[in-house]
């Protein structure tokens, strides 16, 4: 029997607004966050040009903020706001959306670029069956190192993730919630895409 999947994008698909940043200031502080972001201006202007790859500025802005933070730490601070934060920044049609698929039996996943430490729980405890996000890399220490462990779950990466979890593709119809560029190959794959829509 072929199963039902709903695929959902998080930042400014299940957000109104992005979910990185607000982490990353709840982390540093405003002043030493601002800092931090003022310093990586000369990365933004490469990545805009061109002449930094989306993977490499992200990780550039990882290790500003995170390099050589216990992971241990992290992820407690993550839960928290998983627990505390990221439920003020949902999309209300988003998630009636959702809660329709899982009345229906369908099987939810989360696809998203953003780190899966806040990511994880946050899906867990709104009944997500899996989360596919982008990973921080630790060292021998079990502290972060500021880049990532494989790609940055975006755009093509997206595909991969699906496909390496769910198997053949004729195995399953899918639905896939998505709201920008990186979004567009698991749009293109799925059977009933929905972009900027519910």
């Amino acid at each position: 029997m072929t199963s039902i999947v709903a695929a959902f994008d998080f930042d400014n698909t299940l957000t109104v607004r992005d979910s990185l940043v607000p982490f990353l200031f709840e982390q540093a502080g405003f002043l030493k966050a601002s800092y931090y972001l003022a310093a990586l201006i000369p990365d933004f202007l490469q990545f805009q040009c061109g002449y930094l790859s989306r993977q490499a500025t992200k990780e550039k802005i990882l290790t500003k903020f995170f390099k050589g933070v216990s992971f241990c730490d992290l992820q407690m601070s993550a839960k928290r706001y998983a627990a505390n934060q990221l439920d003020s920044y949902l999309n209300p049609q988003a998630v009636e959306r959702l809660k329709w698929h899982q009345q229906q039996g369908h099987r939810c996943i989360l696809v998203s670029a953003s780190i899966d430490l806040y990511l994880c729980p946050w899906a867990e405890r709104h009944g997500f069956e899996k989360t596919l996000a982008s990973t921080l890399a630790l060292d021998k220490q079990e502290r972060v190192t500021g880049l990532l462990k494989g790609n940055n779950c975006w755009g093509a990466e997206k595909v991969k993730r699906i496909e390496d979890y769910l198997g053949p593709r004729e195995s399953y119809q899918l639905y896939a919630y998505g709201d920008s560029r990186g979004d567009q190959e698991l749009l293109a794959l799925a059977d009933y895409p929905f972009y900027r829509s519910f």
